[in-house]
């Protein structure tokens, strides 16, 4: 049953995510960007939707009063699609700092364009974060966007050792606006490069801001602290409810 189940859901995602590209996504490439911001706000809860009629998946966010308004970096922990859409629906006017091969996607890239999202060249290094660092100022300043980032870069497995990467220090530094650590355990559920998907309550935690002025080796330390420490228990309890199923992917992977 969880295999079909997992069937369905697969299938109806990417249906429906096509639907959404054609019938709705491209007619509003045409149109001002707020309209493009709406479409992907129904497409990701209609994905939801589905995702609980069909898997059993569930979610629950919590801190969303740790949110404040204005300029803000929002950074999340990476284990799962999940996130990538999710976070879109939660703020006003949200920019993503992504890898730059997503905006060459056909109909998908477009509309990663037309929301003007940051792309990043991974290999270009120090240069590259200059460029993001200069149009994130740019963003967050002049227009009062919410930069979402990913601090490790890529979906990590959960439980996976953290692999924090420099360049949300540097952004902290170079942006002088506060930054909400966001703790979650999606891998549990919805695991990366995996078939499966779990019945369960995915959870997401928006931990209160650090605020600015911390030297960036020390937000470095600061933000990977919390992150981690919020994600391990989100962690322990999601797997604690799994067991109750008879259902553990980490110790299965074990």
């Amino acid at each position: 049953m969880l295999i079909l189940r997992s069937l369905l859901s697969n299938i109806l995602f990417y249906i429906n995510l096509s639907l959404w590209l054609v019938f709705a996504a491209f007619p509003a490439l045409l149109l001002p960007r707020r309209y493009l911001h709406k479409v992907a706000i129904g497409w990701a809860t209609s994905a939801l939707w589905l995702m609980r009629i069909t898997a059993g998946m569930r979610y629950e966010i919590t801190g969303l009063e740790n949110i404040p308004k204005g300029g803000l970096i929002v950074a999340a922990k990476h284990q799962s699609f999940w996130e990538t859409f999710v976070l879109i629906t939660l703020f006003p006017d949200p920019v993503f700092i992504l890898k730059r091969e997503l905006t060459r996607i056909p109909f998908f890239g477009w509309c990663l364009t037309k929301l003007e999202m940051i792309p990043v060249d991974r290999g270009g290094k120090a240069r590259a974060l200059a460029q993001v660092a200069r149009r994130a100022k740019r963003e967050l300043g002049e227009r009062g966007r919410q930069l979402l980032i990913f601090p490790e870069g890529t979906r990590r497995a959960p439980g996976a050792p953290p692999a924090y990467k420099f360049g949300v220090a540097h952004l902290y530094g170079e942006l002088s606006v506060p930054c909400v650590p966001v703790a979650l355990n999606s891998g549990l559920y919805w695991p990366r490069r995996k078939f499966m998907r779990l019945p369960g309550t995915i959870r997401m935690e928006f931990l209160p801001p650090i605020p600015t002025g911390l030297p960036k080796a020390e937000f470095q330390r600061v933000v990977q602290e919390q992150i981690e420490t919020a994600s391990d228990r989100l962690l322990a309890q999601g797997r604690a409810e799994l067991a109750l199923l008879g259902l553990d992917p980490l110790a299965e992977r074990r």
